[in-house]
């Protein structure tokens, strides 16, 4: 069990059918989600989308309800979740499991066609846009890729992967209501946890920039999962509102955020929007505030109303049950689970050289994204790479054109 603000037990760990949990209780309606230990980074580019397929198939039984249901795919965890009452709770996860166990493949086609419309909707955010260039087209970089297995896997296949990944050992369960919902089932198939893949990288060297888009300046780094990380996240964003909305007026959008990678590290984006003609005061002003808090750090003042502002979240009456899908989800990547109270002890020690090295640490292993037409190599950025320093082995097919690329077609790959 972990403590909380006050000193009180409020998170408390529990297992149902030997899948780890975590339960919070709450007045109100019941909340709970089903998380497993697979994603897009799992895959392969030529069988890329076959986990959110997974997914669209195993809630298909749950039909249409009265409550709230959902799925989500990241690039390392699957999240199936609802709202509703103790009886919602309970149906729902026992479908959900009975049909990861036998996924209705008359309906593959149908999800098919349905993910495949879900794509041509979706606007790129920023892991589609920097995702292929940190990472490559493999693992974490699958996101910048359309899910083409969707148009060759076969139900074989699918039932396999679910067979393979969506087990008791590779799960986890949360819970926030009045009580554990009676009669919790997770009849799931038995099979081991499966391990975070290790992140790849196709940047030579960082800091590194590329040049593309409609007008945003777009700026992502990789970082130790902290808190001095998110101060340094908090920072950033009111100083890029700050330097490009309230002081040049050059920017109406001008943020930056943090996410968990799952993985023990976090990725911190910030992007800033421009019209045509003030795209260079953009992109200088988001390179000065990157290379300002690298060089003198957050003044003591502002840190600690950064501090306060966070703070009052963690303070927040549902801010643990808020927390516990993030807990499902560090339990499968054997992350130790920490309570609000060890955060904000965290958060009140954070110093100002903590943050400082960290903004050092986020502008050496940063990617930037400048907007089309434009460098970033005046500032110290290198040029990151659009073609691979070494081809796999395999049997290589000449272009057809004069001077256009070869093909080599690898058991390992394709370049």
């Amino acid at each position: 069990m972990l403590p909380t603000a006050g000193g009180s037990t409020v998170i408390h760990q529990f297992e149902v059918d030997g899948v780890p949990a975590v339960f919070v209780q709450r007045p109100g309606r019941f909340a709970a989600g089903l998380v497993f230990r697979v994603g897009w980074a799992d895959e392969t580019l030529a069988r890329h989308g076959v986990t959110h397929l997974v997914e669209h198939l195993a809630l298909y039984r749950s039909g249409v309800a009265d409550h709230h249901l959902n799925g989500a795919t990241g690039p390392l965890h699957t999240h199936f979740h609802l709202e509703g009452t103790e009886a919602d709770v309970s149906s729902f996860l026992l479908s959900v499991c009975q049909s990861l166990t036998a996924l209705p493949m008359e309906r593959l086609e149908t999800e098919k066609d349905i993910l495949c419309t879900e794509e041509a909707g979706r606007s790129p955010g920023a892991a589609e846009t920097t995702g292929q260039w940190r990472y490559g087209a493999q693992g974490h970089g699958l996101c910048s890729y359309p899910e083409w297995g969707l148009h060759s896997v076969d139900g074989q296949a699918v039932q396999q992967w679910a067979d393979t990944w969506f087990t008791q050992g590779n799960a986890a369960l949360w819970v926030a209501g009045e009580r554990l919902p009676a009669g919790l089932r997770l009849p799931l198939r038995p099979g081991p946890r499966m391990p975070v893949p290790a992140a790849t990288s196709a940047l030579p060297v960082t800091p590194a920039y590329f040049s593309g888009g409609k007008g945003q300046v777009l700026f992502e780094t990789v970082l130790p999962r902290s808190t001095a990380t998110a101060l340094y996240a908090a920072c950033l964003d009111r100083e890029l509102f700050r330097v490009l909305r309230q002081e040049g007026g050059y920017s109406y959008t001008a943020t930056a955020a943090q996410a968990h990678r799952g993985d023990g590290w976090s990725t911190v984006v910030a992007l800033a929007d421009a019209l045509p003609e003030q795209q260079d005061a953009v992109l200088g002003g988001f390179i000065d505030v990157l290379a300002r808090l690298a060089a003198v750090g957050v003044p003591q003042d502002e840190l600690d109303a950064l501090r306060r502002r966070i703070d009052e979240e963690y303070t927040q009456p549902d801010a643990e049950a808020g927390r516990l899908s993030g807990l499902a989800a560090d339990l499968l990547g054997g992350l130790p689970l920490r309570g609000i109270d060890d955060l904000r002890a965290e958060l009140w020690a954070a110093t100002t050289q903590d943050v400082h090295a960290i903004a050092q640490q986020a502008q050496a292993a940063g990617l930037l994204r400048a907007p089309g037409g434009r460098r970033a190599d005046w500032a110290g950025y290198s040029a990151a790479p659009v073609s691979s320093q070494v081809a796999v082995v395999g049997k290589r097919h000449r272009s057809r054109e004069k001077g256009a690329p070869d093909l080599v077609l690898g058991a390992e790959g394709v370049s």
